[in-house]
């Protein structure tokens, strides 16, 4: 999409890997609109059953560009009002894909890209990776964020960490729920991989159903309502095309015509 960005496409995989390592990956209004665009893409691309996001050179992202934030400092409290919307736009379409979604976190994610981590359905990070909410350090809050940042590591260590600003590393980060596995950096695409093959094994339908039952049904009171949704929910992705397909291949002992073979 632009040397900022760059997209690949292989065997139902698509990559998205910010590429400005001599700025640390460090993203503005243009990267998040390009992200926004790249994000939709994907979603809309019937061919492409995993998304990975990804970062070239040394840190996974610094968050928010130098250039960028003193632009922000000379903004009106409208032309803010709008940056930050775009922002929250990119967030949240990365989050409501629905394809399944995995960060590869090689190094540093400080600020914006805790939030993008965040927005991943998994996330597996290098013994190397750190992590920091560092927005109050320069008088700001990790507002945009929030959100999934809060739903990722829950209200009791989010009062923490955004507002001390310390940074972490990979494994507490584990222990937060931040990130699903921690790695030698050497096998980081190795266990993605694995997690991938997990997922490329599942109906496409299934796996887009089941991210959407658990934002609907997290948190949610469970009384009839709930009750007779989800009831509504199986019944019907039973007697779908590919919940027959999925059934009556594990009755016949065969694969689903959904896993490819090469």
């Amino acid at each position: 999409m632009s040397k900022f960005i760059d997209i690949s496409h292989a065997d139902g995989v698509a990559t998205v890997t910010l590429n400005q390592p001599e700025k640390h990956n460090a993203f503005d209004d243009a990267i998040i609109d390009q992200l926004t665009t790249a994000f939709k893409k994907i979603d809309a691309d019937d061919s492409v059953r995993v998304m990975v996001l990804s970062a070239n050179g040394k840190s996974f992202s610094a968050g928010a560009d130098l250039a960028w934030m003193k632009r922000m400092a000379g903004y009106t409290q409208e032309e803010n009002l709008n940056d930050a919307r775009a922002l929250a736009i990119m967030l949240n379409t990365l989050n409501s894909l629905c394809k399944p979604t995995i960060a590869r976190v090689q190094g540093a994610a400080f600020g914006g890209a805790v939030g993008l981590v965040s927005c991943c359905d998994m996330a597996v990070a290098s013994e190397r990776a750190s992590f920091c909410l560092s927005e109050v350090r320069i008088g700001l809050i990790p507002a945009t964020i929030s959100p999934y940042v809060i739903e990722a590591i829950g209200s009791r260590a989010a009062r923490r960490y955004f507002m001390t600003a310390e940074r972490f590393n990979a494994h507490t980060a584990r222990k937060l729920g931040l990130v699903s596995e921690v790695t030698e950096e050497t096998k980081l695409d190795s266990c993605i991989n694995d997690l991938i093959k997990n997922l490329l094994a599942n109906g496409p339908r299934a796996i887009s159903e089941a991210k959407r039952l658990v934002a609907d049904v997290a948190n949610a009171q469970i009384d009839q309502r709930l009750i007779d949704e989800t009831s509504q929910r199986i019944a019907s992705i039973r007697t779908s095309e590919e919940g027959q397909e999925g059934l009556n291949a594990f009755l016949e002992k065969r694969a689903a015509n959904w896993i490819k073979h090469k």
